[in-house]
């Protein structure tokens, strides 16, 4: 349970992935939380749970703290009499994970007297375009014409991976033709973004990740200096300096203000 739990009757779930990264859950996820329930105001009892198992299982042994997965949260709140339900994914898209997230919360509608679900970060053009500010924003010092900043995407099988393409399109548009944006699980792949920086004149890349948070991915293949297959180490392969900056996409104040809009407006859809 976070935040402040001033009416039983009315919960806003914040529903995440996950990480195993005590530092990285709180510089992320629990900032976004926070912003999220500070938008929603105190008639509003903010919760917390994780979609991997895997990673609750692992901070439950670890780290000795229990956090709910969707089923068990879903089960607190109607016996805990929620009647008014918000749900605030903080994925990227309208991805599979979102999907199922829609589908075990329809089948649980009937528990409550009304539900909304919040729109993941990246759903409007407004969404693109306030998340490519951030992005540039944030990396703007590295930003001398000779090096390229990478961007490290997760990637999805859904067709809602097209959100890299246009967050590669929004960031052209405006001129910043030095970024780059890649996905570990689906395209475009690290050998694309690597083709397309070699077709530049750049002797730095830095490389961050485009996730929530800066968890496993960004650690290992990401940064990893023993992994030879890391995007460190392929970029440093290449000849390039390469930085890499751990920093998850959820401290960024602009992307926790989306997340934010987005669950206030989830609240608003609700006529009491």
């Amino acid at each position: 349970m976070i935040g402040k739990e001033m009416n039983a009757e009315n919960e806003l779930l914040v529903v995440s992935f996950g990480t195993t990264s005590a530092e990285s859950r709180k510089l992320n996820i629990e900032s976004v939380e926070k912003s999220i329930s500070e938008a929603a105001g105190e008639n509003w009892n903010i919760c917390r749970c994780f979609t991997s198992q895997t990673i609750i299982n692992i901070i439950a042994r670890k780290e000795n703290i229990r956090i709910d997965n969707i089923s068990e949260a879903l089960e607190k709140a109607v016996s805990g009499g929620v009647k008014n339900l918000v749900v605030q994914p903080t994925h990227l898209m309208k991805g599979l994970e979102y999907d199922k997230l829609c589908n075990i919360l329809a089948d649980r509608a009937g528990s409550f007297a009304k539900t909304a679900v919040g729109d993941p970060l990246l759903t409007s053009d407004d969404d693109f375009t306030r998340v490519a500010d951030a992005l540039t924003e944030a990396s703007a010092a590295y930003e001398d014409g000779k090096t390229a900043i990478v961007f490290m995407g997760h990637g999805t099988e859904a067709a809602a991976n097209e959100i890299y393409d246009k967050m590669q399109g929004i960031l052209k548009n405006k001129g910043k033709a030095d970024y780059y944006i890649g996905t570990v699980e689906a395209e475009p792949s690290l050998d694309d973004v690597i083709a397309a920086v070699n077709a530049g004149s750049y002797s730095r890349v830095v490389l961050r990740p485009m996730m929530l948070v800066a968890g496993n991915h960004a650690v290992n293949d990401m940064a990893s200096v023993n992994d030879p297959d890391s995007w460190y180490s392929r970029f440093t392969a290449e000849g390039y300096e390469t930085v890499c900056i751990i920093e998850g996409m959820g401290q960024l104040p602009a992307v926790r203000d989306i997340y934010a809009d987005h669950a206030y407006r989830a609240i608003t859809s609700i006529s009491f």
